[in-house]
């Protein structure tokens, strides 16, 4: 069983060639298409995600983000969310990388067991980078105007945040 775990990526892959060409389908010529695609692809989002990635480092790197987080402390504690878990959930909507770096510093430093970590693993787990996120999509596919998509993610992101606060109370 151990072996059939470890390996069932390749069944995976295994079974959709088997199944193309039991279909008549030329999968070889079909996957080279679809990697011909992508490079386009790759080549029409990457101006919007160095757009993002150096947004998002010239907003650390200057020290705003810092600023903000003194800024709105007096606002997260009478919320109930820790003042150091702000930074992560100022960085997630922007940066899976980034955000991921706040959240191992985090737990090395108050551990997974706190209050502190258990609000930001449920955070992690359960907020997404929108900006990072709609700019990839929006931008592989031409759409200028996003409409209702960012509030709705933004929405969505405040209800994971609030909804980590509930748990870990709950949890501790």
């Amino acid at each position: 069983m151990d072996y059939l775990v470890k390996s069932i990526i390749a069944i995976i892959v295994v079974a959709i060639v088997v199944y193309g060409m039991l279909k008549g389908v030329k999968v070889y010529e079909c996957f080279v298409e679809g990697a011909k695609d992508g490079i386009a692809i790759c080549v029409k989002i990457f101006p919007y995600l160095l757009a993002m990635i150096v947004a998002v480092s010239v907003f650390r790197e200057s020290k705003a983000l810092d600023y903000f987080i003194a800024l709105i402390t007096p606002v997260v504690n009478f919320i109930g969310l820790p003042p150091e878990v702000v930074p992560l959930a100022m960085v997630k909507p922007l940066s899976g990388s980034g955000a991921m770096g706040i959240f191992a510093e985090t737990l090395k430093k108050y551990g997974a067991d706190t209050y502190i970590g258990t609000v930001a693993s449920i955070m992690m787990g359960s907020t997404e980078t929108i900006f990072y996120t709609i700019t990839v999509y929006f931008g592989a596919v031409g759409v200028k105007k996003v409409r209702h998509a960012v509030w709705a993610a933004v929405m969505a992101d405040i209800t994971a945040l609030i909804m980590a606060i509930t748990v870990a109370k709950y949890m501790f």
